[in-house]
């Protein structure tokens, strides 16, 4: 990956329909070039897909949780049951195995508490745990789908 790959995802970050005309511009390329470009990055997986980032508060997704969850079970059966369980919730946007003291976190989205106290039973019904903790943002300072680039 060189420099002008490098503009380009970062420009395509900030918005994939940008026009080829407009992006080649931006890149000092001709257009068959930086389309050229832009397929080889999807070939080589630098890029997985177009997606449109959708406003949570505009969908009644107010409250963001962070679930952290203990566990003294870590054999590969409860492993695999809890991460299907909770990759099948809807609510949970993220998730991460984690060192540390704390196993596994993800982040919740949901319209009130009282939608959160309803996942949460719908979790702890499904799997059991040494200990939940959870986190509710208070305030989202920031937040972006844009990744740096300069470690490639």
């Amino acid at each position: 990956m060189n420099e002008i790959d490098k503009k380009i995802l970062s420009i395509l970050q900030d918005n994939a329909d940008i026009p080829i005309a407009e992006l080649s511009k931006k890149v000092n390329l001709s257009a068959t070039p930086c389309w050229a470009r832009i397929n080889k990055l999807y070939k080589q997986g630098y890029i997985k897909k177009k997606v449109a980032v959708v406003d949570r508060l505009k969908i009644n997704l107010p409250i963001i949780a962070f679930v952290q969850i203990r566990t003294s079970q870590h054999s590969m059966n409860w492993s695999k049951r809890f991460i299907k369980a909770v990759a099948e919730m809807e609510e949970v946007v993220e998730f991460y195995r984690l060192s540390g003291t704390v196993d596994y976190i993800f982040k919740v989205l949901v319209p009130s508490i009282e939608k959160y106290n309803e996942f949460y039973k719908k979790l702890t019904d499904k799997i059991d745990f040494s200990e939940v903790t959870s986190s509710f943002s208070m305030e989202e300072i920031k937040y972006t789908s844009n990744l740096p680039l300069n470690y490639t």
